[in-house]
């Protein structure tokens, strides 16, 4: 039997994957939607009952300096976010310190009379209907809004319904919990995030995107217009405890291992975690706290897929299968959680994906 071998990026072609070794059918399905959707680069780990069975990089890290993505470049990973950002309050609740039941106006100092019946949980399961900010003006990175301004701002601005009527995604409502998290733990954000969740695990590349920032394998995220890259938008939204990780598919990997035991959360904690918000009505929603709970063919998936400008990422659980798929990309095509679900039936089928 003849096998393709990928080996080296060949300049010509950036879905050419990055390190030597027999092609299989992950390996087809990705180099062919790279092609076909033109995304720079991907990196990807699928791991089975714990092991990572297969760790492969694609494309380019960077098209202007021709620098291949490899599997610790760091991307931005979007609303992947909130499962840290819900992790957060949740350890804060495993400390005494608040309960998801508490009123929001507890923790949020100036919150407006609208936000009175408003919980924690309501923010978390995004039944809150405070509106989110996206794509409002006003909320950029430059502008460096204080909390108490945030507050005001999205205060201002008509709720989309009454807490617990519906279901709306709001990114508002994480930015708020991160907030949250600030004013009970009496640390910054990401200092919590820090102590708590990224030195237990080792998650050594995980930070806040900042653009200041010097960060060592930093991915270029790209956008495209006609067909064409260009380099994304830097007038960012500021999407703070919503969307600003950067991560690696090693980092997460430590993080998929730590929501395996209860190395960080207690199984009450991830049962919580991991059941659906039901709202007034009776209707049972398929959001759990930072996490999608859903169904593919047939599989039970557990996951979250994220999308900020010039980059698109997902982590994908098949519980049932004992399998997970990370998958990092560097373009502005949300389509990250469609390729890593196709990815884990390749091998949920008893398959390794050849």
């Amino acid at each position: 039997m003849i096998r393709r071998v990928y080996c080296a990026v060949a300049a010509a072609a950036i879905w050419a994957v990055t390190s030597c070794g027999f092609a299989d059918s992950t390996d087809d399905l990705i180099v062919s939607e790279m092609a076909a959707r033109r995304i720079p680069g991907v990196a990807l780990m699928v791991i089975k009952d714990g092991t990572a069975i297969k760790t492969s990089s694609y494309g380019f890290a960077n098209l202007e300096l021709g620098v291949p993505v490899a599997t610790n470049s760091v991307f931005e990973i979007g609303s992947v976010t909130k499962s840290f950002t819900a992790a957060s309050l949740l350890l804060l609740q495993q400390d005494g310190k608040l309960a998801i039941t508490d009123p929001i106006s507890k923790h949020l100092p100036g919150s407006p009379p609208g936000w009175t019946n408003i919980t924690l949980r309501h923010l978390l399961t995004h039944t809150s209907g405070i509106r989110s900010y996206t794509g409002l003006d006003g909320f950029e990175l430059t502008k460096h809004l204080t909390q108490a301004q945030f507050i005001a701002a999205v205060g201002s601005q008509k709720p989309d319904f009454a807490p617990g009527d519906a279901f709306k995604y709001s990114n508002s409502g994480y930015s708020l919990l991160g907030y949250v998290v600030e004013n009970v733990s009496g640390k910054s954000y990401w200092e919590f995030l820090r102590e708590r969740i990224l030195d237990p695990l080792g998650m050594s590349h995980t930070t806040d995107r900042d653009p200041r920032r010097v960060i060592t394998n930093r991915v270029s995220g790209y956008e495209q217009t006609n067909r064409l890259h260009i380099n994304r938008d830097y007038d960012l939204t500021d999407v703070f405890s919503a969307g600003a990780i950067v991560s690696t598919v090693g980092d997460l990997a430590r993080w998929n291992e730590a929501l395996n035991s209860e190395r960080l959360l207690s199984k009450e904690s991830k049962n919580l975690m991991w059941s659906p918000a039901i709202l007034n009505s009776g209707k049972v929603t398929n959001y759990g706290f930072g996490w999608f709970l859903e169904t593919t063919e047939g599989h039970r998936n557990v996951g979250h897929g994220g999308s900020t400008s010039g980059f698109s990422a997902t982590l994908q659980r098949f519980p049932d299968d004992g399998l997970t798929v990370i998958l990092l990309t560097n373009t502005d095509e949300m389509l990250a959680t469609s390729l890593a679900r196709r990815i884990g039936m390749l091998h949920s089928r008893g398959s390794s994906g050849q």
